[in-house]
Protein backbone atom coordinates (compact mmCIF):
# COMPACT_ATOMS: atom_id res chain seq x y z
CA UNK A 1 0.00 0.00 0.00
CA UNK A 2 1.28 3.47 -1.16
CA UNK A 3 0.26 6.89 0.47
CA UNK A 4 1.01 9.75 -2.02
CA UNK A 5 4.18 7.65 -3.49
CA UNK A 6 5.03 7.52 0.47
CA UNK A 7 4.97 3.39 1.24
CA UNK A 8 3.35 2.56 4.50
CA UNK A 9 6.01 0.65 5.76
CA UNK A 10 8.55 3.84 5.72
CA UNK A 11 5.81 5.54 7.85
CA UNK A 12 5.61 2.68 10.42
CA UNK A 13 9.79 2.37 10.55
CA UNK A 14 9.41 6.44 11.32
CA UNK A 15 7.17 6.18 13.64
CA UNK A 16 8.85 3.58 15.47
CA UNK A 17 11.93 5.48 15.52
CA UNK A 18 10.54 8.45 17.53
CA UNK A 19 10.89 8.71 21.09
CA UNK A 20 8.87 10.62 23.45
CA UNK A 21 10.85 13.27 25.39
CA UNK A 22 11.73 12.31 28.71
CA UNK A 23 10.62 15.21 31.91
CA UNK A 24 14.06 16.65 32.75
CA UNK A 25 15.89 15.21 35.76
CA UNK A 26 15.54 16.95 39.36
CA UNK A 27 19.10 17.92 40.66
CA UNK A 28 20.11 16.17 43.77
CA UNK A 29 19.25 18.62 46.84
CA UNK A 30 22.81 17.67 48.13
CA UNK A 31 24.26 18.87 44.76
CA UNK A 32 22.31 21.91 44.52
CA UNK A 33 23.29 23.20 48.31
CA UNK A 34 27.27 22.46 47.57
CA UNK A 35 26.69 24.68 44.07
CA UNK A 36 24.57 27.15 46.32
CA UNK A 37 27.91 27.33 49.10
CA UNK A 38 30.06 27.35 45.74
CA UNK A 39 28.63 30.08 44.56
CA UNK A 40 28.61 32.26 47.65
CA UNK A 41 32.22 31.16 48.65
CA UNK A 42 33.17 32.82 44.75
CA UNK A 43 31.33 35.68 45.38
CA UNK A 44 33.46 36.43 49.15
CA UNK A 45 36.61 35.50 47.01
CA UNK A 46 35.52 38.33 44.71
CA UNK A 47 34.67 40.56 47.49
CA UNK A 48 37.76 40.28 49.20
CA UNK A 49 39.98 40.45 46.00
CA UNK A 50 38.03 43.80 45.46
CA UNK A 51 38.18 45.30 48.72
CA UNK A 52 42.37 44.29 48.53
CA UNK A 53 42.37 46.14 45.25
CA UNK A 54 40.73 48.90 46.64
CA UNK A 55 42.94 49.15 50.14
CA UNK A 56 46.68 48.77 47.33
CA UNK A 57 45.07 51.83 45.23
CA UNK A 58 44.47 54.09 48.26
CA UNK A 59 47.90 53.19 50.08
CA UNK A 60 49.63 54.09 46.47
CA UNK A 61 47.60 57.13 46.38
CA UNK A 62 48.58 57.93 49.81
CA UNK A 63 52.22 57.52 48.74
CA UNK A 64 51.91 59.69 45.53
CA UNK A 65 50.53 63.00 47.83
CA UNK A 66 53.91 62.87 49.74
CA UNK A 67 56.40 64.58 48.38
CA UNK A 68 59.22 62.87 46.47
CA UNK A 69 62.12 63.79 49.11
CA UNK A 70 59.66 62.27 52.03
CA UNK A 71 59.21 59.14 50.20
CA UNK A 72 60.79 55.84 51.96
CA UNK A 73 62.26 53.67 49.46
CA UNK A 74 60.06 50.54 50.57
CA UNK A 75 57.83 53.07 49.31
CA UNK A 76 59.27 54.65 46.05
CA UNK A 77 59.76 50.54 45.37
CA UNK A 78 56.20 50.46 45.54
CA UNK A 79 55.59 53.02 43.04
CA UNK A 80 57.77 51.66 40.89
CA UNK A 81 56.55 48.20 40.80
CA UNK A 82 53.29 49.15 40.15
CA UNK A 83 53.44 51.19 36.83
CA UNK A 84 49.89 50.28 35.68
CA UNK A 85 48.02 51.52 39.22
CA UNK A 86 50.44 54.73 39.84
CA UNK A 87 49.60 56.05 35.69
CA UNK A 88 45.38 55.22 36.47
CA UNK A 89 45.47 57.21 39.84
CA UNK A 90 47.75 60.21 37.79
CA UNK A 91 44.90 60.09 34.79
CA UNK A 92 42.19 60.14 37.20
CA UNK A 93 43.56 63.42 39.20
CA UNK A 94 44.14 65.14 35.41
CA UNK A 95 40.70 64.18 35.02
CA UNK A 96 39.18 65.68 38.19
CA UNK A 97 41.19 68.71 37.89
CA UNK A 98 39.39 69.23 34.08
CA UNK A 99 36.50 68.53 35.58
CA UNK A 100 36.57 71.50 38.16
CA UNK A 101 37.97 73.55 35.69
CA UNK A 102 35.12 73.16 33.30
CA UNK A 103 32.82 74.74 35.78
CA UNK A 104 34.76 77.57 36.37
CA UNK A 105 33.85 81.65 34.40
CA UNK A 106 36.37 82.64 32.14
CA UNK A 107 36.36 85.89 30.67
CA UNK A 108 38.63 87.13 27.91
CA UNK A 109 40.71 90.27 28.21
CA UNK A 110 38.75 93.21 26.40
CA UNK A 111 41.04 93.59 23.78
CA UNK A 112 40.96 89.66 22.93
CA UNK A 113 37.00 90.16 22.84
CA UNK A 114 36.86 93.14 20.53
CA UNK A 115 39.32 90.88 18.32
CA UNK A 116 37.44 88.16 18.53
CA UNK A 117 33.80 89.93 17.90
CA UNK A 118 35.16 91.58 15.22
CA UNK A 119 35.80 87.93 13.49
CA UNK A 120 32.58 86.51 14.84
CA UNK A 121 30.80 89.91 12.99
CA UNK A 122 32.74 89.29 9.34
CA UNK A 123 31.55 85.74 9.88
CA UNK A 124 27.63 87.18 9.97
CA UNK A 125 28.32 89.23 7.16
CA UNK A 126 29.42 86.22 4.92
CA UNK A 127 26.81 84.05 6.26
CA UNK A 128 24.25 82.46 3.27
CA UNK A 129 21.86 80.85 6.52
CA UNK A 130 22.90 81.89 10.09
CA UNK A 131 20.88 80.08 13.34
CA UNK A 132 21.15 80.52 16.81
CA UNK A 133 20.73 77.82 19.68
CA UNK A 134 20.58 79.77 23.09
CA UNK A 135 20.47 78.97 26.70
CA UNK A 136 19.86 80.47 29.89
CA UNK A 137 23.33 82.74 29.64
CA UNK A 138 21.04 84.77 27.15
CA UNK A 139 19.14 86.07 30.38
CA UNK A 140 20.57 86.39 32.78
CA UNK A 141 21.15 90.27 32.95
CA UNK A 142 17.58 90.30 33.42
CA UNK A 143 18.01 88.80 36.16
CA UNK A 144 16.88 85.14 35.69
CA UNK A 145 18.96 82.88 36.91
CA UNK A 146 21.16 80.31 34.36
CA UNK A 147 21.73 76.55 35.32
CA UNK A 148 24.96 75.47 35.33
CA UNK A 149 27.29 78.52 36.17
CA UNK A 150 28.70 80.04 39.20
CA UNK A 151 25.33 81.07 40.51
CA UNK A 152 23.18 78.78 38.60
CA UNK A 153 20.22 76.46 39.84
CA UNK A 154 22.13 73.17 39.62
CA UNK A 155 25.16 74.74 40.93
CA UNK A 156 24.02 75.32 43.98
CA UNK A 157 21.29 73.16 44.64
CA UNK A 158 24.51 71.00 44.56
CA UNK A 159 25.94 73.02 47.15
CA UNK A 160 22.88 72.45 49.44
CA UNK A 161 22.66 76.09 48.96
CA UNK A 162 19.23 78.35 48.64
CA UNK A 163 18.28 78.99 45.07
CA UNK A 164 16.32 82.01 46.33
CA UNK A 165 13.08 83.52 44.88
CA UNK A 166 12.64 85.05 41.65
CA UNK A 167 9.89 87.07 40.43
CA UNK A 168 9.79 86.55 36.29
CA UNK A 169 7.11 89.38 35.77
CA UNK A 170 9.79 91.82 35.89
CA UNK A 171 12.24 90.37 33.80
CA UNK A 172 12.02 92.21 29.72
CA UNK A 173 14.19 90.45 26.69
CA UNK A 174 17.58 91.72 27.25
CA UNK A 175 19.86 93.53 24.43
CA UNK A 176 21.20 89.91 23.02
CA UNK A 177 17.19 89.54 22.61
CA UNK A 178 16.68 92.30 21.03
CA UNK A 179 19.81 92.19 18.44
CA UNK A 180 18.56 88.48 17.13
CA UNK A 181 15.48 90.06 16.78
CA UNK A 182 16.86 92.91 14.20
CA UNK A 183 18.92 90.46 12.46
CA UNK A 184 15.91 88.01 11.99
CA UNK A 185 13.60 90.93 10.62
CA UNK A 186 16.59 92.28 8.70
CA UNK A 187 17.01 88.72 7.03
CA UNK A 188 20.65 87.88 8.06
CA UNK A 189 19.11 85.50 10.55
CA UNK A 190 17.15 82.69 9.65
CA UNK A 191 15.69 80.79 13.02
CA UNK A 192 16.54 80.74 16.97
CA UNK A 193 16.37 77.14 18.71
CA UNK A 194 16.15 78.14 22.44
CA UNK A 195 16.19 75.95 25.33
CA UNK A 196 14.89 78.84 27.52
CA UNK A 197 11.30 78.64 28.95
CA UNK A 198 11.25 82.27 30.18
CA UNK A 199 9.46 83.17 26.49
CA UNK A 200 11.81 86.54 26.26
CA UNK A 201 12.61 85.47 22.32
CA UNK A 202 8.76 85.64 21.86
CA UNK A 203 8.22 88.66 23.83
CA UNK A 204 11.18 90.22 22.15
CA UNK A 205 8.66 90.11 18.61
CA UNK A 206 10.89 87.32 17.18
CA UNK A 207 7.96 85.08 15.06
CA UNK A 208 6.84 82.23 16.36
CA UNK A 209 7.75 80.34 12.64
CA UNK A 210 11.48 81.47 13.46
CA UNK A 211 11.88 80.15 16.72
CA UNK A 212 11.49 76.86 18.71
CA UNK A 213 11.26 76.69 22.24
CA UNK A 214 12.70 73.01 22.77
CA UNK A 215 11.65 73.21 26.11
CA UNK A 216 8.79 75.24 26.48
CA UNK A 217 7.24 78.09 27.44
CA UNK A 218 6.15 79.10 30.86
CA UNK A 219 3.68 81.59 30.08
CA UNK A 220 1.83 79.41 27.19
CA UNK A 221 -0.82 76.47 27.88
CA UNK A 222 -2.52 73.88 25.22
CA UNK A 223 -5.63 71.45 25.04
CA UNK A 224 -4.05 68.23 23.43
CA UNK A 225 -7.70 67.28 22.90
CA UNK A 226 -8.09 69.83 20.39
CA UNK A 227 -7.35 69.40 16.79
CA UNK A 228 -5.02 70.80 16.25
CA UNK A 229 -3.83 72.03 19.80
CA UNK A 230 -5.80 75.58 21.01
CA UNK A 231 -2.96 77.77 22.66
CA UNK A 232 -3.77 79.94 25.55
CA UNK A 233 -0.91 82.98 26.31
CA UNK A 234 -0.88 84.03 29.85
CA UNK A 235 0.36 87.08 31.22
CA UNK A 236 1.49 84.57 34.24
CA UNK A 237 3.77 82.03 34.81
CA UNK A 238 1.44 78.82 34.54
CA UNK A 239 3.34 76.28 36.10
CA UNK A 240 2.50 77.26 39.85
CA UNK A 241 0.92 74.20 39.95
CA UNK A 242 2.76 71.42 37.67
CA UNK A 243 5.61 69.07 38.44
CA UNK A 244 7.67 66.82 36.36
CA UNK A 245 5.42 64.10 34.49
CA UNK A 246 2.57 66.16 35.92
CA UNK A 247 1.16 68.73 34.14
CA UNK A 248 -2.13 69.94 34.60
CA UNK A 249 -2.92 73.90 35.21
CA UNK A 250 -6.18 73.82 36.70
CA UNK A 251 -7.85 75.38 34.09
CA UNK A 252 -10.22 74.02 31.27
CA UNK A 253 -10.18 74.52 27.62
CA UNK A 254 -12.77 77.13 26.36
CA UNK A 255 -13.42 75.30 23.25
CA UNK A 256 -14.04 71.84 24.12
CA UNK A 257 -13.86 72.17 28.06
CA UNK A 258 -10.75 69.33 28.44
CA UNK A 259 -8.01 70.01 31.09
CA UNK A 260 -5.13 72.62 30.09
CA UNK A 261 -1.68 71.29 30.21
CA UNK A 262 1.55 73.90 30.28
CA UNK A 263 4.73 73.21 27.66
CA UNK A 264 7.44 73.11 30.00
CA UNK A 265 9.86 69.62 28.97
CA UNK A 266 11.51 68.59 32.27
CA UNK A 267 14.61 66.48 31.95
CA UNK A 268 13.79 63.35 31.56
CA UNK A 269 10.97 63.61 29.53
CA UNK A 270 10.06 63.76 26.04
CA UNK A 271 8.27 66.65 24.21
CA UNK A 272 5.44 65.89 21.94
CA UNK A 273 3.51 69.65 21.44
CA UNK A 274 4.11 70.85 18.18
CA UNK A 275 4.17 74.14 19.57
CA UNK A 276 5.89 76.37 21.37
CA UNK A 277 8.65 73.37 20.92
CA UNK A 278 8.77 73.62 16.91
CA UNK A 279 11.11 70.92 16.35
CA UNK A 280 9.87 70.45 12.64
CA UNK A 281 10.60 74.55 11.95
CA UNK A 282 14.44 73.80 12.91
CA UNK A 283 14.95 70.76 10.78
CA UNK A 284 15.16 72.16 7.25
CA UNK A 285 17.39 75.15 8.42
CA UNK A 286 19.70 72.60 9.93
CA UNK A 287 20.15 71.16 6.66
CA UNK A 288 21.10 74.57 5.08
CA UNK A 289 22.94 76.33 7.62
CA UNK A 290 26.72 77.14 6.91
CA UNK A 291 26.96 79.05 10.26
CA UNK A 292 25.82 78.44 13.90
CA UNK A 293 26.12 80.70 16.40
CA UNK A 294 26.08 79.32 20.24
CA UNK A 295 24.80 81.60 22.68
CA UNK A 296 25.11 81.64 26.47
CA UNK A 297 24.27 77.80 26.64
CA UNK A 298 26.75 74.77 27.78
CA UNK A 299 25.55 72.69 24.77
CA UNK A 300 24.91 69.71 27.53
CA UNK A 301 21.73 68.83 26.30
CA UNK A 302 22.33 69.98 22.52
CA UNK A 303 25.28 68.00 21.84
CA UNK A 304 22.86 64.88 22.24
CA UNK A 305 21.29 65.98 19.03
CA UNK A 306 23.68 65.22 15.84
CA UNK A 307 21.17 66.52 13.25
CA UNK A 308 21.30 69.80 14.97
CA UNK A 309 25.11 69.62 14.17
CA UNK A 310 24.82 68.82 10.59
CA UNK A 311 27.21 65.90 11.11
CA UNK A 312 25.63 63.62 8.38
CA UNK A 313 27.71 66.31 6.43
CA UNK A 314 31.29 65.70 4.79
CA UNK A 315 34.01 67.30 7.78
CA UNK A 316 34.24 70.04 5.17
CA UNK A 317 31.23 71.10 4.32
CA UNK A 318 30.06 71.45 8.25
CA UNK A 319 28.77 74.72 9.27
CA UNK A 320 31.03 76.78 11.54
CA UNK A 321 30.38 76.74 14.84
CA UNK A 322 30.85 80.19 17.35
CA UNK A 323 30.31 80.40 20.71
CA UNK A 324 29.81 82.76 23.20
CA UNK A 325 29.92 81.44 26.68
CA UNK A 326 31.45 82.03 29.88
CA UNK A 327 32.23 77.97 30.47
CA UNK A 328 33.62 75.29 29.07
CA UNK A 329 31.08 73.53 26.33
CA UNK A 330 31.85 70.07 24.45
CA UNK A 331 31.52 71.85 21.40
CA UNK A 332 34.53 74.12 22.10
CA UNK A 333 37.32 72.32 20.31
CA UNK A 334 35.46 71.32 17.10
CA UNK A 335 34.10 75.13 17.02
CA UNK A 336 35.49 78.04 14.80
CA UNK A 337 35.72 80.51 17.48
CA UNK A 338 34.97 80.79 21.40
CA UNK A 339 34.19 84.14 22.99
CA UNK A 340 34.26 83.94 26.88
CA UNK A 341 32.91 86.45 27.16
CA UNK A 342 28.99 88.10 28.81
CA UNK A 343 26.19 87.49 26.06
CA UNK A 344 25.24 91.02 25.97
CA UNK A 345 28.88 92.68 26.04
CA UNK A 346 29.71 90.86 23.22
CA UNK A 347 26.83 91.55 20.92
CA UNK A 348 27.08 95.00 21.86
CA UNK A 349 30.47 94.87 20.18
CA UNK A 350 29.16 92.49 17.09
CA UNK A 351 26.50 94.92 16.27
CA UNK A 352 29.14 97.89 16.19
CA UNK A 353 30.81 96.12 13.78
CA UNK A 354 27.87 95.36 11.30
CA UNK A 355 26.42 99.02 11.76
CA UNK A 356 23.19 97.29 12.78
CA UNK A 357 21.27 99.71 15.26
CA UNK A 358 19.54 97.78 17.98
CA UNK A 359 15.87 98.46 18.70
CA UNK A 360 14.76 99.36 22.36
CA UNK A 361 12.66 96.70 24.18
CA UNK A 362 9.37 98.43 24.47
CA UNK A 363 6.54 96.89 26.75
CA UNK A 364 3.82 99.10 24.75
CA UNK A 365 4.68 96.75 21.73
CA UNK A 366 4.97 93.14 23.64
CA UNK A 367 3.52 90.44 21.45
CA UNK A 368 2.12 88.66 24.43
CA UNK A 369 -0.54 92.04 25.20
CA UNK A 370 -2.03 91.63 22.17
CA UNK A 371 -2.56 87.65 22.05
CA UNK A 372 -2.78 86.94 25.86
CA UNK A 373 -6.25 84.76 27.18
CA UNK A 374 -7.47 87.12 30.09
CA UNK A 375 -8.61 84.79 33.37
CA UNK A 376 -12.52 84.38 33.73
CA UNK A 377 -13.86 85.47 37.01
CA UNK A 378 -14.47 81.79 38.39
CA UNK A 379 -10.98 81.62 36.53
CA UNK A 380 -8.79 84.01 39.11
CA UNK A 381 -8.32 81.59 41.67
CA UNK A 382 -6.00 79.24 39.34
CA UNK A 383 -3.52 81.70 39.39
CA UNK A 384 -1.81 83.51 42.04
CA UNK A 385 1.48 84.14 40.28
CA UNK A 386 2.84 87.75 39.84
CA UNK A 387 1.04 89.37 36.66
CA UNK A 388 2.96 90.71 33.59
CA UNK A 389 1.82 94.65 33.97
CA UNK A 390 2.05 97.02 30.61
CA UNK A 391 3.53 100.05 31.46
CA UNK A 392 1.87 103.41 30.57
CA UNK A 393 3.18 105.64 27.62
CA UNK A 394 4.55 108.14 29.60
CA UNK A 395 6.25 105.60 31.81
CA UNK A 396 7.92 103.99 28.78
CA UNK A 397 8.74 107.52 27.67
CA UNK A 398 10.91 108.14 30.58
CA UNK A 399 13.04 104.57 30.98
CA UNK A 400 14.23 105.10 26.97
CA UNK A 401 15.23 108.48 28.10
CA UNK A 402 17.03 106.65 30.64
CA UNK A 403 18.88 104.06 28.75
CA UNK A 404 19.53 106.33 26.00
CA UNK A 405 21.38 108.32 28.33
CA UNK A 406 23.02 105.36 29.74
CA UNK A 407 24.14 104.48 25.92
CA UNK A 408 25.20 108.17 25.58
CA UNK A 409 27.53 107.92 28.72
CA UNK A 410 28.91 104.32 26.89
CA UNK A 411 29.59 105.80 23.84
CA UNK A 412 31.38 108.59 25.77
CA UNK A 413 33.55 106.08 27.72
CA UNK A 414 34.77 103.78 24.75
CA UNK A 415 38.47 104.62 24.17
CA UNK A 416 37.90 105.50 20.18
CA UNK A 417 34.84 107.78 20.74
Amino acid sequence: MRMKGIALSAILEQGATRRRKSPPKEECPKKQKRDCWRKVNNWFERLECKRTKDIFYYVIAAVLNKCESKRTLDEARLLESQPDVVKQILERRKRNVEYKERVLETEDDPEVIERKALKLAQAIAKANHLIVYTGAGISTSAKIPDYRGSQGIWTLLEQGKDIGEYDLSLADPTFTHMALFELHRRGILKHVLSQNCDGLHLRSGLPRFSLSEVHGNMYVEVCKQCKPNAEYWRLFDTTQFTARHYHKTNRRCRRCGGPLIDTIVHFGERGQLKWPLNWAGVTPHTEKTDLILCIGSSLKVLRKYTWLWATDRPIKKRPKIFIINLQWTPKDKVSTLKINGKCDEVMKLVMKHLNIDVPLYNRLKDPIFAHATLLLADEQHTASQPMLKKITAAKEESTEELITNEREKEIKAEPNA
